[in-house]
């Protein structure tokens, strides 16, 4: 809990911030059965940047990394446009663009635990093919759908809630279900802790790291549907674009070491809101648009070191004053003479 205390206050002051300069930036309002306000359209907007962050939090936690989760957001909804615009139904559409994405996944699996190659390289080369994979499903256009039923993912409402929150906890459910109820969990931090003490004691590390490539290349194709969704259209070279590096900051402001072994899911959910309300933040102030990602990297900067445990003993703990030491007697019977 203490890991979480710099990030929740870091959110609150953003909150506070908002407040400031828009006073009903906390209401809630419901309208034509619909939740309406600043804080719904945080988590609705932010729903994308959760499911990537909880995908990479998993892959950092086994001392990787995932650089293509981007590539895999574009190619996911460029894919199911592209179905659905040639009359597929919807269902089709999905579970073809989540099929590709897992596939995906564990093709990056299989080259960093099967052939060896550094987890940055293996999905480097997917972060930049991935996206030419994606134009070339998009024929390099943009693709436009219009179909109710697909709409629902991103944009749609359900109970009077945003359809894609509820997708958000339910991966979200499943996600710490699956990690903190069962060994799963104890098992990804075995291997990012020490992958060759892990394999001794009889785990299978490679297989498990495939599985969290896959698991991560499948949020990342949920994501993909839900921002095509929204648009009601898909733009494989835009769609997506540096959403990993947000992923990966939301991992760390979460608390989560990079360096691989225990991980906090809660965390990461927290990192991906102060991130999204940072934005919402930066547009509320008005901060210029041609200053927007400096002023973002400052604070996030700022956050990140705040949250360091050693930085903070640095820059607020005060360090005692050295005194000289008192003159023996031997020195003290010099200075008479």
């Amino acid at each position: 809990m203490r890991r979480l205390l710099w990030p929740l206050l870091v959110l609150a002051v953003l909150l506070i911030v908002n407040v400031l300069f828009t006073p009903s930036f906390l209401s809630i309002q419901l309208r034509d059965g619909h939740l309406y306000g600043s804080l719904i359209d945080i988590l609705r907007f932010g729903a994308p940047l959760i499911l990537v962050s909880l995908g990479m939090t998993l892959v950092i936690a086994t001392g990787g990394i995932d650089l293509s989760v981007g590539s895999v957001v574009a190619i996911s909804g460029a894919l199911a446009c592209l179905q659905i615009s040639q009359d597929a139904s919807v269902f089709g559409a999905v579970a073809s663009a989540l099929a590709l994405a897992v596939a995906l996944g564990a093709w990056n699996g299989f080259l960093v635990a099967g052939v060896g190659i550094q987890p940055i390289i293996a999905t480097l080369i997917l972060m930049v093919a991935g996206r030419g994979l994606a134009q070339l499903i998009t024929d390099g256009q943009i693709i436009t759908i219009n179909n109710p039923s697909y709409k629902l993912i991103g944009g749609g409402y359900w109970l009077t809630v945003p359809f894609g929150i509820l997708l958000v906890l339910a991966v979200l459910a499943v996600t710490a279900f699956l990690t903190r109820r069962l060994a799963l969990g104890m098992l990804i931090e075995s291997v990012g802790g020490n992958a060759e003490a892990s394999r001794l004691a009889g785990i299978r590390a490679r297989g498990i790291i495939v599985v969290v490539y896959a698991f991560a290349a499948l949020c990342a194709g949920i994501a993909g549907l839900m921002i095509s969704s929204n648009v009601s259209s898909a733009d494989g070279n835009n769609a997506g674009l540096w959403i990993e590096l947000d992923a990966i900051l939301a991992v760390v402001i979460g608390g989560t070491s990079l360096s691989g072994g225990r991980f906090s899911l809660g965390g990461t959910v927290l990192g991906a809101l102060v991130i999204q309300t940072l934005t919402t933040t930066i547009y509320s102030v008005g901060v210029p648009p041609e200053t927007t990602l400096l002023f973002k990297a400052l604070v996030v900067t700022v956050v990140c070191l705040i949250q360091s445990p050693a930085f903070r003993q640095k820059a607020f703990t005060r360090r005692p004053r050295t005194t000289a030491p008192a003159p023996r007697a031997e020195e003290k019977a010099e200075v008479i003479v």
